[in-house]
């Protein structure tokens, strides 16, 4: 029992993290995306307009849902697990560790409260890992890696700078190549008759402020826009 706790454990540490990278090469700033996989792996649904960016977008919706499964399942194991841990049997892996490491016979009613101590142990020392900067940053990079080489998950820069009233805000996405605006000058792009406005242009180390209409779209650009964020996503992001 013990042993598939601890397994149980270890798997939602990295299932959270992996979700949080998922989140993040679609477009939310990482901060955001770890506190977002967090939120949908325990179930706490919080309300925040920064909720919006998951329900809104239909690949992150398919994210979420599948932290929501994986959480619902990984706890139920840990908790019958935790139970059958705490059992003060002989049979319990606990009980005998208990028994075999140390001098004298722990009386049954303690049992218990060793296999306890011991559990409490187990779960602050792989928090104190996974917590870990440089293990987390490594492990981040390193699974960061093999998503993207597998291509799991459609990687998608898009971050959003401002949450506004009305849904209105300024976003920074970059161009990818099934943008329906790629290739497509500013004025071509019908950009401005959805409410939306283009500020600048990033290209490689050129920024152009308030580029002109004439500014053809391509591949790899970024555009900082201003306008109602849906809108944005529809009509710029290559993934609704």
């Amino acid at each position: 029992m013990l042993v598939l706790f601890i397994v149980t454990l270890i798997v939602s540490f990295v299932v959270v993290r992996i979700g949080a990278i998922a989140f993040q090469l679609t477009g939310l700033e990482w901060s955001l995306a770890k506190f977002q996989a967090l939120s949908c792996f325990s179930g706490t649904g919080f309300t925040t307009k920064e909720a919006e960016l998951i329900t809104s977008n239909r690949q992150r919706r398919k994210i979420a849902s599948v932290l929501i499964i994986l959480g619902n399942a990984g706890f139920v194991i840990m908790i019958a697990t935790l139970a059958g841990s705490l059992m003060p049997t002989k049979e319990t892996i606990l009980a005998k560790l208990s028994e075999s490491l140390l001098p004298f016979r722990v009386p049954a009613y303690l049992v218990v409260w060793v296999n306890l101590a011991i559990i409490v142990v187990v779960v602050y020392g792989i928090y104190r890992v996974f917590t870990h900067e440089k293990f987390a940053r490594r492990l981040t990079n390193f699974l960061r890696r093999k998503i993207i080489k597998k291509e799991i998950f459609q990687k998608v820069s898009f971050e959003e700078l401002l949450l506004a009233t009305g849904g209105y805000g300024i976003s920074r996405i970059t161009v990818t190549a099934g943008s329906p605006v790629l290739n497509k000058t500013l004025a071509k792009s019908q950009l401005r008759e959805q409410d939306i406005t283009v500020l600048a242009t990033v290209r490689g180390s050129e920024t152009i402020p308030n580029p002109p209409a004439n500014t053809k779209i391509l591949l790899g650009d970024e555009l900082v826009c201003f306008g109602k964020l849906e809108d944005i996503r529809n009509r710029v992001s290559m993934n609704p």
